[in-house]
């Protein structure tokens, strides 16, 4: 295994349409490999931006969009995590892609955002299965933004191996957000042990896009929190990329000194 493994994020804003936004996902991966990244993590709706009709651009994991995500990948020779929209039904999947590195799958986001007045699953349908992927000999999990408010997936993750768990996002905006989005980003790196990594979306007002005044559109902010909770990285609220180190040293270090694996109790919940 390397000392570190360097992952890049791309805050990026969305457009809802998935040609456009497949463009950006190319340039953005040829700039981050150039810069030396070996994963390179887009935000959730990546594809196409929430208030989108997403049945309507919906593509199976091997599918012309998923299929090219993955040609971008093979030619900068990284793995690349996006996110996407499968079909399911009547309903799709919210789906991140991890391609790249002789690897081709999908993780479908556990905890839908029926919250803030939101209502995700009445257009989505939600997964079951906790997903890891292995770079470098350095494990990955894989979340997606509201699944952030839950302790114990991060946790399983943590169980199977995961030294960083990669978070796509598009964070709602609204009273507070911003402040919950920072604590939950670091409270999930203590809980855990691991490096958590999120990727936000954009604000789409500093890129001029266009959205649904009531859709989850993002705020960007994307942050990276070590396993001791500390902010390392961090973005404003425009477009832009950061990258970062991860030592899967400091996650057995931090597990060690906390102990919030090890003294976890099995028998209350």
């Amino acid at each position: 295994m390397n000392d570190t493994l360097q992952i890049a994020l791309c805050q990026i804003a969305s457009t809802g349409d998935p040609d456009r936004n497949l463009a950006t996902v190319r340039a953005e991966v040829g700039h981050a490999a150039r810069a030396g990244a070996r994963v390179v993590v887009f935000p959730e709706a990546t594809m196409a931006h929430f208030g989108t009709e997403l049945g309507a651009v919906a593509e199976p994991i091997d599918g012309p969009w998923a299929c090219a995500v993955a040609a971008i990948a093979d030619e900068h020779d990284v793995l690349v995590v996006a996110g996407m929209f499968t079909p399911d039904g009547a309903r799709v999947r919210n789906t991140v892609i991890i391609t790249g590195l002789g690897q081709h799958f999908g993780y479908d986001k556990i905890h839908l955002y029926d919250a803030f007045g939101y209502r995700e699953s009445d257009t989505v349908a939600p997964g079951s299965e906790c997903v890891t992927v292995t770079v470098d000999g350095l494990v990955l999990g894989v979340a997606t933004c509201y699944d952030i408010r839950f302790p114990a997936l991060f946790q399983r993750l943590a169980e199977d191996g995961a030294s960083a768990v990669l978070v796509p996002t598009s964070w709602g905006a609204g009273d507070g957000k911003a402040d919950q989005w920072d604590v939950l980003v670091r409270a999930r790196a203590l809980d855990s042990g691991c490096w958590v990594l999120g990727c936000d979306q954009a604000d789409p007002r500093t890129a001029g896009v266009a959205v649904r005044p009531d859709a989850p559109t993002g705020i960007g902010r994307s942050l990276v929190a070590d396993p001791s909770g500390a902010v390392v990285a961090r973005l404003g609220a425009e477009s832009g990329m950061l990258l970062a180190g991860i030592d899967g040293a400091a996650s057995i270090a931090a597990r060690r000194r906390t102990g919030v694996l090890a003294n976890r109790s099995r028998t209350v919940y």
